[in-house]
């Protein structure tokens, strides 16, 4: 292969880059995961956890992907047969469907368009009608990686009130867990799930899980046989620091520097960035003539911006465009939507100069693709940008 001076910009909505930062924390040399130094470790990255996910109750963390954390939610509280309510919000909630399936539990799946959240409406009347409480569980992704649109879990939560319904409430924020605000324990949530690749700056490999006593409640009569997901040992070991088997002992440094990091900026001032960041993106992509996937500008994303190529136009060959010409990763379109749109990540350790660049490589691409009027992009960012900064 032909060498390409400079980094290479992943502009995927995750993995996120990792910062120089947690990539040298994560260089130490392992320790013993039994030992006292060890414990303190696993004891400080919990604690901070718990205010990242705005939460005074435990966080779970599991060796896994997101899907694991998935897995395990399901099978810590529910049994074989159980009935739950889903929502069709794009790729990633289809496949929870699909694992939930795949363990024998029983789907209510609202279908959509992948171009909205969810509407709280419909969880009302879906749970009203539900006058046996075969629902155990509403299960929704707060921000849909697949499609960025983001869904209001605190309406969510109103709804299954208004209905008087005994449901637990389970919310994946894998994409959207410190990228925007999600309030775990204020908007009522009793399990909530995300993963180390996106807002909090890790490689892939840490799941985590914030539960609330409704939900551990729950675990205590789940029907389902399972050994490694089983929240239980985890917690019990969790409260000298410990776990219950080999813990990814060089992840845990990084987590730390990461909690830190955000601990520095400011979780309000994280979440201030990524609004920007987005918006700004939002701007380019209408001066270059496209269209943002989500359709109601209340549901936009934070963590990243999908995009609408013109018919006919195919978004991966457009993708190969940049990735050959300027060395730069975007996001595929997934499921329903793929060769339709590509995906801008802006989310995890990003800045205005970071944007700007990620911005130009697309604004150039799109004329190398034969887009030509595809102009003014950059520049409107940029005005935003400036603008923000003056006032």
């Amino acid at each position: 292969m032909t060498y390409q001076s400079g980094r290479h910009f992943l502009q995927i909505p995750g993995p996120t880059n990792v910062p120089e930062r947690i990539l040298l924390a994560m260089a130490r040399s392992t320790i013993d995961h039994r030992g006292p130094a060890f414990a303190e470790l696993g004891l400080e990255v919990l604690t901070g956890l718990k205010g990242v996910f705005k939460t005074e109750h435990p966080v779970v963390i599991f060796p896994a992907s997101g899907t694991g954390a998935w897995e395990a939610a399901l099978v810590n509280t529910l049994s074989p047969g159980d009935r739950v309510l889903m929502f069709e919000t794009g790729q990633f909630a289809n496949l929870w469907k699909t694992l939930a399936e795949s363990l024998e539990i029983s789907v209510d799946f609202v279908p959509g368009d992948w171009r909205r959240g969810i509407e709280a409406v419909v969880v009302q009347d879906r749970l009203v009608a539900d006058t046996g409480h075969r629902i155990k569980a509403v299960c929704a992704v707060h921000n849909e990686t697949s499609t960025g649109v983001t869904s209001n879990i605190a309406a969510v939560r109103s709804a299954i009130d208004a209905a008087s319904h005994p449901a637990l409430l389970m919310v994946d924020t894998i994409s959207s867990l410190a990228c925007m605000d999600y309030r775990h324990d204020e908007w009522g949530v009793d399990v909530t799930v995300s993963g180390s690749q996106k807002g909090l700056m890790l490689p892939p490999g840490l799941s985590f899980t914030a539960v609330s006593p409704k939900s551990l409640a729950a675990s205590e009569s789940s029907g389902f046989l399972k050994s490694y997901w089983r929240w239980a040992d985890m917690l019990a070991a969790n409260e000298k620091g410990f776990f219950p088997y080999t813990p990814a002992t060089n992840l845990f440094y990084g987590l730390k520097e990461a909690l830190a990091m955000l601990d520095e900026e400011g979780l309000e001032a994280v979440f201030a960035r990524h609004a920007r960041h987005a918006e700004a993106t939002r701007r380019a992509v209408r001066a270059w003539g496209l269209e943002v996937l989500c359709a109601n500008p209340e549901e936009y994303s934070q963590s990243l911006t999908a995009v609408l190529m013109p018919d006919g136009r195919d978004a991966d060959a457009f993708r190969s465009v940049v990735l050959d010409n300027f060395d730069m990763s975007l996001g595929s379109g997934l499921g329903r939507m793929a060769g339709k749109i590509f995906r801008i990540g802006h989310l995890g350790d990003f800045n205005d100069l970071t944007l700007g660049g990620t911005l130009v490589g697309v604004e150039m691409g799109l004329r190398l693709f034969g887009l030509d009027n595809a102009g003014g992009g950059v520049d409107a960012a940029m005005d935003y940008l400036t603008e923000v900064r003056r006032a």
